[in-house]
């Protein structure tokens, strides 16, 4: 039996993200099959963009979270909620962030600087960075990572891969995200 320092877990990144990788088996051919998507999911990001988009705007719980300027964007703020469009300027940086998120994931190595990265992008939907004002509770996090799990394994289905190259693919990605979500989700649980 391996032995885990469950505060260590706590408190070093790549401590925490070598053990989850290690607990659900994410290895390097993983990291080969995300990364031989990379040119077949190149021309369906911005529509698996605009698809979590148009999903955050049909509910008030997720679109209110689009009202206060982001950290970076340097334009107009929509005035409120019912202002605020698919086709605002915020929306669009915004969209352009999630659109590198995604082109990141199929084509960076995962060393200490992605697993940073991926931490980051947990730590911003809170206020521990970004704009204070923006806090995504748990439950939108969880909700919006099983949309996009979704759509990204509905995407996958559709390029017409070869099945082992599928199931493989398929697999790389589900791990994947259950480890982006388990670096969300450390940023809004308090642990004893």
């Amino acid at each position: 039996m391996k032995h885990i320092d469950e505060k260590l877990l706590e408190s070093d990144l790549e401590y925490r993200f070598g053990y989850l990788i290690e607990f659900v088996g994410f290895g390097e051919a993983d990291i080969a099959a995300i990364h031989g998507a990379a040119l077949h999911l190149a021309p369906k990001v911005q529509a698996l963009v605009d698809a979590v988009y148009e999903k955050l705007f049909l509910y008030d719980a997720t679109k209110r979270h689009f009202v206060p300027k982001q950290h970076g964007y340097e334009g107009q703020g929509p005035a409120d909620l019912l202002s605020l469009t698919l086709s605002h300027e915020q929306i669009q940086f915004r969209k352009k962030h999630l659109a590198d998120y995604l082109v990141r994931l199929v084509t960076h190595a995962y060393d200490p600087k992605m697993v940073a990265y991926l931490d980051m992008v947990g730590r911003i939907h809170t206020a521990k960075a970004g704009n204070p004002e923006i806090v995504v509770p748990l439950v939108q996090i969880n909700a919006l990572m099983g949309f996009v799990s979704d759509a990204l394994l509905q995407t996958i289905l559709s390029l017409g891969l070869d099945r082992e190259t599928e199931v493989r693919t398929l697999r790389a990605f589900n791990k994947l995200l259950w480890i982006q979500n388990d670096l969300l989700a450390r940023h809004h649980v308090q642990t004893a």
